[in-house]
């Protein structure tokens, strides 16, 4: 069956129509000798009226004579003509006609000429719509393809032949698969079948366009289609118009990734985080491939110098080029920018750099690569980059690294709008990695300041098996107000501290650290815990006074709460006093636990009040666990429920599994058992299990008050240090202990004690009830004594002195000697 094609000239509104217009024939010389019933119709005149008459009498009015006279010198000219002249009507009045007429030949030298019109508004119109179509045809930026029912192209404009760039008259007979790739193809020609099938036109549908001939042109056409039928409703085809869209589609496209990186730009303050966000968000839109480089100051959360642009690291690389994988093994290494490179103008001129030169600085850096033995060419796959933009990242005045975005063959090299592009997406992810790299700088200021404030990890000690856990609230800063101490104190007694301030951040960690400064002060003083309190409470006084001056903005902090424990390994008592902190728990070697009923004490900064110390006794073994408040009050849950969950954690269900589990365990299963999630207040744990000294490391004696005293105590010391196999110590042991014991005798009151302590150290220990304390000071050459404690000093590590209610002791610290080495002796006093 043949394809039917559509006649423009001839269509239903084509006033020439047979069925529309009027004719009339004339011989040579002007007279009528043809009418039709439509002429009769327009003009008025009956056939009969009209046939044999001059035309010029009986349709041209006086007054027109001259203009059919020239229409009719056009005509027999030029053997035809069309225009538009007036006809008189058989009434009088003049009718507008569009008239085109023709020259018959007939036998011989007989002419005839055959004319045909319509009302001149019909032919205008008319002629306007043909200019229409010409215009759509010829000249339109619009394109418009006319498709037969099978979708063979039966016409197409100018605009189609620019897009295909096929010639138009190429077209016929084509199909949309003849110039575009099968996917596109696809899409276009299923729309098209619908409209054939519905009748229901398709308006403004956006769609990718590659051509056969350019796959690496991208191009966006809006495309509607509608259906053709004739006058009797057969379908004739299907005409679809073809928009290119593209610049609009990629502003707009532009336009959702500006706003794509306002949402996903910086949502972590991460300098390598905002870097990979950055790189995520412009491919593959704006490019196949990115790299994102940062001056290595940025990555440490400095400020880089801008004097001199030092190395860069990379930090993200992000794409869907062949090499992509390559580059991405460079992430977290050092990149030298090479000099002359894009790179290195980028930074040098503080600018976007466009360069279409890409394949040339590959070949230069592939170079560079081999000599610096950074890798081999054969590392980077794929096509050379066809286009290459590198945009600076500057915030504040400061370039803190490098956007490069790299486009291969297989696309569009960048363009103007794709600059300002990406210095738009450079400047906003330029300002989120400067407030990473700050809050970086300020992160890692402030964990250098929890790591000064707080112990960097528990000592070992004699006394106690240690262990804890340190959670602050704010997690971003990693500071808080809570605090714990382990301080070793003289005769192997060792101090344990937890304390909490008011607040949070970092005003209480600074007033944290004050306290924790006092509080090993005060325990180097060997005071009693009620006094340390005491002590610590003035303290927290003075603080407060000092920041009333402070602007409404400086949190203020107005108080604290500590505990503060002296646990005794020969006696195995331990002494505790709290200021308004929660009272510890104490675990018995077979597992069971329970709350310590301390005295409260007022919290610290209150003033005014006493505190008072406890005292009891610790079986060896025993757990004594003390923490801050953060760890039973968190959330809406009871305090109640979370101190028995604490209990809970702390025991065990008989002696064997309480001595197997050691603290570290037993702060793993507190954790557990209570800190499932970020607390809402600063946790502080310290968990002690207990030890004795074993009764073969202790001696001690109680000294007459008698001149001779000194020489019992000597001899005493000889016969133990013999017995301990630490003769070498002898000599200067006995100076030192015969120094003690006469400085009691002549200044203390009775009675007098001795205690050896060995351990890591020998400790000598000299009690009385006097209240007087021996203070070291220079002899001078005239004086008689006062060089005994001066010796004392010189012969030991430490010495100090620690009261109590029943009066003072003073006490030593010498080295043990290596094994195998024995003690250098001490040199004689003299005088």
């Amino acid at each position: 069956m043949d394809t039917p094609v559509t006649t423009f000239s001839e269509g239903p509104e084509d006033p020439f129509a047979v069925r529309r217009a009027a004719s009339v024939v004339l011989d040579d010389g002007g007279r009528v000798v043809g009418w039709s019933s439509r002429a009769e119709e327009l003009l008025g005149y009956a056939a009969r009226e009209a046939l044999g008459r001059p035309s010029a009498g009986l349709l041209v009015h006086p007054g027109d004579h001259r203009v059919v006279l020239d229409a009719a010198a056009a005509c027999v000219r030029d053997r035809g003509w069309f225009g538009v002249v007036p006809v008189r009507h058989r009434d009088g009045h003049c009718v507008e006609v569009g008239c085109r007429a023709r020259v018959i030949e007939r036998g011989g030298s007989h002419r005839e000429w055959f004319v045909v019109g319509a009302p001149a508004d019909e032919v205008v119109q008319w002629e306007t719509d043909r200019s229409v179509l010409d215009g759509l045809f010829r000249r339109s930026p619009i394109g418009l393809s006319v498709h037969a029912p099978d979708l063979t192209i039966l016409r197409v404009n100018r605009a189609i032949a620019g897009f295909s760039r096929i010639p138009v008259e190429g077209h016929r007979g084509l199909r949309t698969s003849d110039f575009l790739i099968q996917r596109d193809t696809d899409t276009v020609e299923d729309q098209l079948r619908e409209v054939l099938r519905t009748g229901q036109s398709s308006v403004f549908t956006e769609q990718p366009c590659t051509l056969r001939l350019d796959p690496g042109r991208e191009l966006v056409v809006s495309v509607s289609a509608f259906r053709m039928e004739d006058p009797a409703g057969r379908v004739l085809g299907v005409t679809q118009t073809v928009e290119d869209v593209t610049d609009r589609y990629r502003a707009r496209r532009r336009l959702a990734l500006l706003n794509e990186a306002s949402a996903r730009i910086g949502s972590a303050l991460d300098v390598t985080e905002t870097a990979r966000e950055l790189a995520g968000v412009a491919v593959p839109v704006l490019a196949e491939g990115v790299c994102v480089d940062l001056l290595e100051p940025v990555t440490r959360g400095e400020e880089p110098a801008q004097e001199v642009l030092g190395p860069l690291r990379r930090a993200a690389v992000r794409g869907t080029l062949p090499d992509t994988g390559a580059e991405a093994r460079q992430v977290g290494r050092t990149i030298h920018v090479v000099p002359g490179t894009a790179q290195a103008r980028c930074l040098t001129e503080r600018r976007p750099v466009l360069d279409e030169r890409a394949r040339d600085e590959r070949a230069r850096d592939e170079r560079d690569e081999r000599d610096e033995g950074g890798g081999q060419p054969g590392d980077r796959a794929g096509p050379a980059p066809r286009s290459l933009l590198v945009v600076p990242l500057v915030a504040r005045g400061l370039v803190l690294g490098l956007l490069s975005l790299r486009r291969s063959g297989r696309a569009e090299p960048f363009e103007a709008d794709d600059l300002t592009l990406a210095e738009e997406l450079a400047a906003r992810a330029a300002v989120c990695v400067d407030n990473a790299r700050r809050y970086t700088q300020q992160h890692q200021a402030a964990l250098t300041l929890q790591h000064s404030l707080l112990p960097h990890g528990v000592p070992e000690h004699p006394a106690a098996e240690l262990a804890h856990r340190y959670l602050p609230a704010d997690a971003t800063t990693g500071v808080g107000g809570d605090w714990f101490d382990v301080i070793p104190l003289s005769g192997l007694r060792v101090a344990l501290v937890v304390g909490d301030v008011v607040g949070h951040g970092m005003h209480a960690a600074a007033t944290m650290g004050r306290l924790r400064a006092a509080v090993h002060t005060l325990a180097n003083l060997d005071l009693t815990p009620d006094e340390v309190l005491a002590r610590l409470d003035d303290l927290v006084d003075r603080l407060a006074a000092e920041q009333e001056p402070a602007g409404e903005d400086t949190p203020q902090v107005v108080g604290a709460t500590c505990l503060y424990a002296v646990y005794d390994p020969v006696s195995r008592y331990c002494s505790l006093a709290r200021a308004g902190h929660p009272s510890p728990v104490v675990v018995t070697p077979g597992g069971r636990a329970g709350l310590l009923d301390l005295p409260a004490g007022p919290p610290l900064g209150l003033g005014g009040l006493p505190f008072e110390s406890a005292d009891l006794e610790l079986a060896e073994g025993s757990l004594l666990a003390l923490y801050t408040d953060g760890l039973i009050r968190s959330g809406d849950q009871d305090p109640d429920e979370r101190l028995a969950a604490l209990r809970g954690a702390l025991g065990a269900s008989d002696e064997h599994t309480a001595r197997a589990r050691s603290p570290e365990e037993t702060c793993a299963a507190v954790e557990d058992a209570l800190l499932h999630d970020r607390p809402t207040d600063d946790v502080a744990l310290l968990v002690a299990r207990t030890r004795v000294l074993a009764d073969g490391k202790v001696a001690t004696w109680q000294l007459p008050m008698e001149a001779t005293a000194a020489a019992r105590a000597r001899a005493l010391t000889a016969s133990q240090l013999a017995e301990w196999g630490l003769e070498d110590m002898a000599f200067t042991t006995e100076l030192i202990v015969s120094e003690l014991v006469t400085n009691a005798y002549r200044y203390g009151g009775e009675p007098i004690a001795l205690r050896l302590i060995r351990d890591r150290h020998l400790i000598c220990e000299v009690c009385d009830t006097g209240g007087t304390a021996p203070h070291l000071r220079r002899a001078r050459s005239t004086d008689e004594g006062g060089r005994g404690l001066f010796l004392v000093a010189q012969l030991t590590d430490r010495w100090g002195t620690r009261y109590s209610r029943d009066g003072k002791t003073i006490w030593t610290e010498q080295p043990l000697p290596p094994a195998g080495r024995p003690e250098r002796p001490g040199r004689r006093p003299t005088g």
